[in-house]
């Protein structure tokens, strides 16, 4: 993210993101502006514009704001914009619709100045009127993704993981060199933050309902599923890696047993036909825990996860220990295939018994299907692993489309 050089005189950046809200914008930078005065705060309000074709630009110049043009489209492409242009020690993002409580900054800001990296809103403390929020998003989609992020971050300070009304530590949060342009941004922030080990609190804060007459910019099931893929993908040994072991383990201490023969539990027969199920347990289990090192190796080279996170998995990705697991899984399964062929031989290549047959041709197969596996997720792990050398290039951006100067 490229950072602008910034007054040592502003504290605090009140961050709005604007795409056509010329209805409400007024109103916010005013609440803002008002709200920076009354707690003795030098800051600005800057309004990072995403396209706007009904005058928001001059509206919020007129306003008090500053207005920089966010040339990425999205919500997140017009606060990473915003972020990059602030002058701001502390920044402030909120929504530009009238419906978060710019008026009543003093929490977010002392809890700031206290040292905390990111401040998050929680609107379920602080209160949400009736008609602010969907039913569907206040009793299923925020409960639900926020109870995700507690599981599966550790963020057990965080409960409502989209409030779109927080603060933050600008260096801090440019350090982090978030990417994500859409709605997911917002999990990208909080999710990044928490992966690096950043001070994360929560303050309440309220909602009110949407001062615009139109929809909202936010669709639920799109970017709600947008938020849950985000969540899922930065978390791959929850939901990959240790999934993926524990199938795999048990696929294959079920194939193991039922090679022997039938197994009866609790009055209960399992056969062949449970044998195809460990069979394919095992072969999906190592795909999975293949799958979430690979996430782990590309986190870590985009600089999402550290080297310690990435240290104890890729061991067991390297070229050299996935050749060797490799190759010896598919000879152990090649032996097999030649204990079933030389079985049938005997026979003159005839009608087999087909459950004896099967016992050892199942496992054999399976096998051959990891092994195989595993041995090209090693030539795969290691082209992850190679990082391209490059000259880093230094530049001092220039800003665009400055339209006011900061308030004082």
């Amino acid at each position: 993210m490229s950072e602008l050089v910034a007054s040592d005189d502003v504290e605090l950046t009140v961050l709005l993101p604007c795409l056509n809200e010329a209805e409400t914008l007024e109103v916010c930078v005013t609440k803002a502006l008002r709200a920076m005065e009354e707690l003795g705060v030098v800051g600005e309000v800057l309004v990072s514009d995403n396209g706007s074709t009904d005058g928001s630009q001059e509206i919020a110049t007129k306003a008090g704001a500053r207005v920089v043009h966010a040339p990425i489209r999205g919500y997140g492409g017009a606060l990473l914009n915003g972020i990059a242009h602030a002058r701001g020690r502390y920044v402030i993002m909120g929504d530009a619709d009238d419906s978060y409580d710019l008026s009543n900054l003093g929490p977010f800001v002392e809890a700031l100045r206290a040292g905390h990296d990111v401040v998050m809103g929680n609107r379920f403390k602080g209160g949400i009127a009736p008609g602010a929020m969907p039913p569907l998003h206040r009793y299923l989609g925020n409960p639900v993704l926020s109870w995700l992020g507690r599981r599966l971050f550790g963020l057990r300070n965080v409960g409502d993981f989209h409030c779109g009304l927080r603060g933050f530590n600008r260096d801090r949060i440019r350090d982090l060199e978030l990417c994500m342009p859409g709605m997911e941004f917002a999990s990208e922030l909080v999710v990044r933050a928490a992966l690096n080990g950043y001070d994360i609190v929560e303050v309440p804060t309220t909602l009110q309902p949407d001062g615009r007459s139109r929809p909202p910019h936010l669709r639920t099931w799109r970017d709600g599923w947008r938020h849950l893929r985000f969540l899922l993908v930065f978390a791959p040994r929850k939901t990959l890696i240790w999934p993926g072991l524990t199938m795999f383990v048990l696929g294959m201490i079920g194939t193991t047993i039922l090679s022997f023969g039938q197994v009866q539990i609790a009055g209960v027969g399992f056969d062949i036909s449970t044998m195809v199920y460990t069979c394919l347990a095992m072969l999906v289990g190592a795909q999975l825990l293949l799958f979430g090192v690979f996430a782990l190796l590309y986190g870590h080279n985009e600089g999402i996860t550290d080297q310690h996170q990435v240290a104890r998995w890729s061991r067991f990705v390297r070229f050299e220990t996935c050749t060797a697991v490799g190759v010896l899984l598919t000879l152990v399964g090649l032996a097999g295939t030649i204990l079933a062929v030389t079985a049938w031989g005997r026979t003159g290549f005839g009608p087999q018994e087909l459950g004896e047959t099967l016992r050892v041709v199942l496992p054999s197969s399976t096998a051959i299907g990891v092994g195989i596996t595993v041995l090209f997720s090693g030539l795969f792990a290691s082209l992850l692993s190679l990082r391209r050398i490059s000259t880093p290039v230094s530049a001092s951006p220039v800003p665009t489309d400055e339209l006011t100067a900061t308030r004082g």
